[in-house]
């Protein structure tokens, strides 16, 4: 599937999406980087692909990626996508940088905000029990290294035909030449003062008295 035109930021798709297990505050909007992900797996041809864009707060884009990849499943394709992103953005970002996530998998999306819920717990213990794909335990476990090791990261829901990295995962020999553009190290810009904090727009009225 082509991508025609340029596709809304990562940061307007994840102020419009859901985050669940975790409301959706304010400073939502005022994450330091976002990663989209995807994974495919054909049964027919038996072949799997892994998609990734990361962007700044600001729009920019650091990196893109769109590879073959040897999956068993869609589901374990799924993980292994977002351990792809998250490890990519890990050498490009500070410490405390603050991510959002972007992934058009129900499951997925909760495990990684359950695990945050976790990892801010004394006991480490998800309120939730995780649901992860056995042949995909590995890559799970790489990706909780990975929350415990930004600032903050929260994980949003998108349909599949509103991620960006869903053309990237399912036609990895035709995108393939985006794995040759240049990688940006790019810091977005702080919020300026005049930025306030101010719900998404499809929650800002939620609470409005009568």
């Amino acid at each position: 599937m082509a991508v025609h035109g340029r596709h809304p930021s990562l940061r307007d798709l994840f102020d419009e999406s859901p985050t669940p297990h975790i409301a959706h505050p304010p400073h939502t909007h005022h994450r330091d980087f976002y990663v989209a992900t995807d994974g495919s797996f054909s049964h027919d041809t038996r072949e799997g692909g892994l998609g990734v864009i990361i962007e700044t707060r600001d729009g920019e884009r650091v990196v893109r990626l769109s590879v073959s990849d040897d999956v068993p499943d869609n589901n374990v394709a799924e993980y292994r996508a977002l351990h792809l992103g998250l490890d990519v953005l890990a050498v490009r970002a500070p410490a405390n940088a603050r991510v959002g996530v972007l992934v058009d998998h129900d499951q997925l999306a909760a495990n990684v905000n359950n695990a945050v819920l976790a990892h801010d717990r004394t006991d480490w213990r998800p309120p939730k029990p995780f649901t992860v794909p056995p042949a995909g335990k590995y890559h799970w476990r790489g990706i909780r290294a990975r929350i415990a090791g930004f600032g903050e990261l929260r994980s949003a829901r998108i349909r599949s035909d509103q991620n960006p990295a869903h053309p990237l995962a399912n036609a990895p020999d035709e995108y393939a030449h985006v794995n040759r553009e240049p990688a940006r190290c790019l810091l977005p810009e702080a919020p300026g003062s005049s930025e306030t904090q101010i719900p998404p727009p499809s929650r800002a009225d939620r609470h409005a008295s009568g």
